[in-house]
Parts: C-alpha cells; structure tokens; sequence
C-alpha cells in the first residue's frame, strides 16, 4: 500500500519539520529481558509522541488538495490531537479538538498550547469522535478522522528508521489504539523487504483490535478502563484491521498492572519517561520474554505524555485509576 519511495518522501517532508527521533538498544533493558532490546523514542520528538508525524504529513495533504480550508477538527485523548493542533496552526488553520470528559488535563493543556480549540463532550473517546464528526459536517470545518492513509504515511517513517537502523530485528511490538501505528509498522516493513514480524499489543480492558484480529471479522467492545488512555478503543477501524489483520503476527492484551511494572522498567533501565500506551509495548515484551531469549527485539515507545501523578503514582509502585 506504501512503497519505499512513498514512505521515503514522507520522510523528507517530516524531516522539515523535525528531526528523526533515535532507536538505542540500551544493555540494562536487555540484560533484564535476556534479548537485545532497541527502543524507538518517539516520546523525543517536538510533541512527545509519535503522533506529530500523521499531523505534518496529513496537514500538508489537506492544504494541497483542499487550499480552501479554513480548518479542521478532529476528536482525541489528546496525542494526535498534540500533532493536528500544531500542524493546522502552523499552516495558518483553526484546530477544533473534541476530548471526552475527564481527560488528561496536561495532555489538554499541550493541546491548547500548541494552538488547539478544545471541547469536551461525551465519556469516553468514540462519543468524543462522533460529535466531532457531526460538529464538522454541520460548521463546514475539515474532519480529521482517527485513521486516514495521510496520518498513516507520515508515522510510518518512524518504524522505516527503525528498521533501516536495526533490519536484523526478529519481532517489533506496537501499541494499537486505533492503528496508525501498528499498520504504519507493518507497511514500512514491507516497503524494506524485511521478514521482521510485528506484534500487536492492547490494553485488556480495551481488546477490540485483538479480538477481531482473532476472530476475523471486526467485534466492538464495551466501555474501557485504562490509564493507557492512547488505547483506550473500543469501536475497530475496518480499513486499519484490514492492514494488521494480513500483517501482523499476533496481537497480545496486557493489564494496567503489566503496563507499569513497564513504565517502570523502562525508567529504571533507560531513565525515559513512557506514557501508558508508550509502555504498553515493552509490558509485551516482558510478557513474552521467554520465547525471545537471545534474540533481537525492538519496541515502541510512542509517548512519554503522562500527567505528572499518575507518573508519581506509577514510580512509587502503584496503578493509576482510570
């Protein structure tokens, strides 16, 4: 669906807007693990998550083929709302963001920063998503869907660095929320021409990409509970499942708990600050450790947006409560 070439000049059109974010393989992590573990660090990019790559990449689409927009909205926990915000504002655009209640309040705070009108509306990420929507189609404002082929080209450049820098990898692990990731992972893999398999990882009280993944036809969830708010999905993406559903390898559920014994490994070893879903990928790894010893492992660490308590919470050996 995306060639080398394709991805390459995303990656030329991203790189104007920020540097490629590192993939170090740090010895403490992998003595822990008994594998050689790279992380990719998108929590270093301008944002803090690997997000901001869709926004440029989608934001110049949008400009080229729709000149006559005045702006965009877009629903979000508040990661790629970081990303459209600071792209639709830099391309002289207004940026409508729709949150649920109750969401990160530092990840609202950014959003604003970054130049994003915020609005709450709804409990949970899907009723957040379809008042957007509706706002959108009733105000004229451009929809920023949560997977879109444009926010796909653009975050699959990270794993084309990663995989460009460390091709021998035997497994990936990926977080999925809505997908981007995952499917940009997959996608950048099969540009390369690598055998590299990609795992899937969900929160458990928020399973919808592995359950369908698993049955072969897409199977919503009921609400989810998790501080891992990147995930926190419950309604599948048919055009994201159909990519993960014929590239990845499997899709793996972790708990809140598995989440930040991660978080706090990783700090430990790497002294990085990951987010819950950021985490979510090594959470997997330690999981499945057994099966990968001596091997060559990488994994995603997508953010490192965590509110500050939830943070204190999780490094004074606590779970924080969604």
């Amino acid at each position: 669906m995306l060639t080398k070439p394709e991805i390459e000049a995303a990656a030329a059109l991203v790189y104007r807007h920020m540097p490629a974010t590192p993939q170090y393989a740090w010895p403490m992590l992998g003595q822990e693990l008994g594998c050689e573990v790279w992380v990719k660090h998108e929590n270093h990019g301008p944002t803090g998550a690997f997000k901001v790559r869709g926004g440029i990449t989608f934001i110049d689409w949008l400009k080229r083929e729709t000149p006559e927009a005045r702006g965009i909205i877009t629903a979000t926990r508040g990661n790629h709302g970081q990303s459209q915000a600071r792209a639709a504002t830099a391309a002289g655009l207004a940026a409508h963001i729709y949150v649920p209640r109750g969401n990160s309040v530092e990840k609202n705070a950014a959003m604003q920063a970054f130049g994003g009108q915020l609005t709450e509306f709804g409990n949970d990420f899907e009723e957040a998503k379809d008042e957007a929507m509706r706002v959108a189609e009733r105000d004229g404002w451009h929809p920023v869907p949560p997977f879109h082929l444009e926010l796909v080209r653009g975050i699959a450049t990270y794993a084309f660095e990663l995989l460009a820098a460390a091709p021998h990898l035997d497994t990936v692990y990926v977080p999925i929320g809505c997908g981007s990731g995952i499917c940009g992972t997959i996608l950048a893999r099969n540009a390369l021409g690598l055998k590299t398999k990609v795992v899937g990882v969900v929160a458990d009280t928020a399973q919808t990409a592995k359950l369908s993944f698993e049955a072969g036809k897409l199977i919503a969830t009921g609400p989810t509970a998790t501080f891992a708010d990147g995930m926190a999905v419950r309604v599948p993406i048919a055009e994201a499942y159909e990519i993960y559903a014929a590239g990845a390898e499997r899709i793996v559920s972790v708990s809140d708990l598995e989440i930040a014994n991660a978080t706090r490994l990783l700090f430990r070893t790497t002294h990085n600050v990951a987010e819950g879903a950021g985490a979510a990928a090594t959470a997997a790894l330690m999981q499945e450790r057994d099966q990968l010893q001596g091997k060559a492992v990488g994994v995603i660490l997508t953010g490192g947006n965590i509110d500050t308590g939830w943070f204190n919470e999780v490094l004074a050996g606590g779970v924080p409560k969604a």
